[in-house]
């Protein structure tokens, strides 16, 4: 059964995000690749920062118990981080979109707004996806968060892998289901026509497939997701691209990301490439070790513009 919920004007913001499973290279008319030089956010930035940090293995947003199980991690001042703050009222509800299941927010008015498809991490569709959808709902947006595992969160990082492999063997169920949730959201009154993907790590990574899916996309983004440099795969990319990535990423290596840029360079991809000196896989999650709040803010407020420009 659906569930519905009407959220206030201003969140009271429990952690979110986003993330977890962890200057420039040229310019042309069509791009933009910047090295983000937010290395000064280390160490010290996280002993000061409000987040509860605690070391660990890529849990879910939140703090790891010593049980290996996740809980979440409350934290005021990432509202700041995320630009929660002057939000619309929003409804959000479970449902599913031609058959496929998710979570779906929107402003609490009867105005058309342009769609994001937002794709979890690959911990599963977990409260704090649903809040990030809350929160970009709040600005103007209709978000539909796909749950590409059929309701299951994984409690810990043995059962997530082996959710998202199971995913990754079968790609073409997860780009239908993704496609699915396309066709509906532009189908219905309260949208335009105008929609994009949105996803971190695992689901940066299918936000890519999606876009590779010969589906008709106005923006792509993709935070640190696994990256192909397959010229034929790659050609099938007809919207903007906006990629979010750390120089310390050690499962998205520096090679890839360069392999990627130059491949999408080749072919006239318009895209931008943002590069966060000193950031590893997962730097925008505040639960981590490897949190950054400048660079994370920084990239929130990236993915706000490059949205802005390309939907609305």
């Amino acid at each position: 059964m659906d569930t519905d919920r009407l959220l206030p004007v201003v969140f009271v913001f429990s952690v979110v995000v986003v993330s977890g499973c962890t200057g420039g290279i040229g310019n042309t008319s069509q791009e933009s690749n910047v090295y983000k030089g937010i290395s000064s956010v280390g160490s010290n930035a996280l002993n000061n920062s409000s987040v509860n940090q605690e070391s660990h293995m890529g849990c879910q947003p939140g703090a790891i118990n010593k049980s290996g199980m996740c809980k979440v991690t409350v934290s005021d001042n990432n509202a700041d981080v995320f630009a929660a703050e002057e939000l619309k009222s929003i409804r959000g509800q479970n449902t599913s979109l031609n058959g496929t299941p998710g979570y779906y927010a929107r402003p609490d008015d009867s105005k058309e707004y342009p769609s994001v498809i937002m794709i979890h991490e690959w911990w599963g569709l977990n409260q704090n996806i649903r809040d990030m959808a809350d929160i970009l709902a709040g600005k103007g947006y209709s978000v539909f968060a796909v749950d590409l595992y059929d309701g299951e969160v994984a409690r810990n990082s043995s059962r997530a892998l082996t959710l998202s492999n199971e995913v990754r063997e079968n790609p073409d169920e997860a780009v239908s289901k993704m496609q699915s949730a396309v066709h509906g959201m532009r189908n219905k009154d309260t949208t335009t026509d105008k929609i994009a993907s949105l996803g971190w790590c695992f689901g940066g990574g299918q936000s890519l497939q999606l876009s590779l899916s010969n589906t008709s996309m106005d923006g792509t983004v993709i935070y640190y997701g696994t990256l192909t440099d397959n010229k034929t795969k790659l050609s099938n990319i007809e919207e903007p691209v906006l990629g979010i990535f750390g120089t310390e990423d050690q499962v998205v290596g520096q090679k890839s990301i360069r392999q990627f840029n130059s491949s999408l360079d080749e072919l006239g991809v318009s895209k931008q490439i943002e590069m966060y000196e000193g950031a590893s896989h997962a730097f925008a999650n505040p639960s981590g070790e490897s949190y950054m709040p400048n660079a994370t803010k920084d990239a929130w407020n990236e993915t706000l513009d490059f949205l802005e420009a390309n939907l609305k």
